[in-house]
């Protein structure tokens, strides 16, 4: 694909208006200090236009938690969105061990990405997705690695369409950096948040 078909792809000038003003949107946001996102190459088979943004929640030179935001417009819609636009997103965390033994933990996971955007009164439709728990376990040459969890989650949402059919990217941005920070144990970053409970600070997190 040439340069000028992938700057259309990702929101370039001859992208839709509707996509374009969504990608904008994005690029304009402002984030809290500790999360630092940067634009990222975007998938070209899931849809005719996307955009994607990957992010890292940062402590000194630390990564506490990190994941990949993705943007797909199709202008002629998609059966299984139920709208034009589709949000997909990737989030990791590391986990002590006894957090990631609760049962209870991929049902809570779950709870703050829907719990994030109902907090900003977003609504949107056909959400999906998976919380994966991983654990790795080191022997022979590795076995001085304490062993370690992870969770990740993967998810997908359709979000609803305002004038000229332009989603509220950037409240669903921020959303997503609600969970991300979530995840990683930060403290909530607005008032009248303090009942949400976060994942406590893992045990060494990954150098950066």
């Amino acid at each position: 694909m040439d340069d000028s078909k992938e700057g259309d792809r990702d929101g370039g000038g001859g992208a839709p208006p509707a996509f374009q003003a969504a990608v904008q949107a994005l690029k304009n946001s402002r984030l809290r200090p500790q999360i630092e996102i940067d634009p990222t190459p975007a998938p070209q088979r899931l849809a005719p236009y996307a955009y994607a943004l990957e992010a890292a929640v940062v402590d000194g030179d630390q990564d506490l938690a990190d994941g990949r935001l993705v943007l797909l417009h199709d202008p002629a819609g998609h059966d299984a969105w139920h709208g034009t636009f589709r949000l997909v997103t990737l989030v990791r965390a590391e986990l002590e061990a006894e957090m990631a033994a609760d049962p209870l933990l991929p049902d809570v996971c779950w709870s703050w990405l829907t719990g994030a955007l109902q907090a900003r009164g977003l609504t949107y439709g056909e959400p999906s997705g998976t919380v994966t728990r991983a654990s790795s376990h080191y022997f022979g040459g590795l076995s001085e690695r304490p062993s370690a969890s992870q969770i990740e989650i993967r998810a997908s949402w359709t979000p609803r369409e305002g004038l000229g059919g332009v989603p509220d990217t950037a409240a669903h941005l921020a959303s997503w950096c609600d969970l991300l920070a979530q995840v990683a144990g930060l403290p909530p970053a607005g008032p009248g948040d303090a009942s949400i409970v976060t994942l406590p600070q893992r045990r060494g997190p990954q150098s950066r």
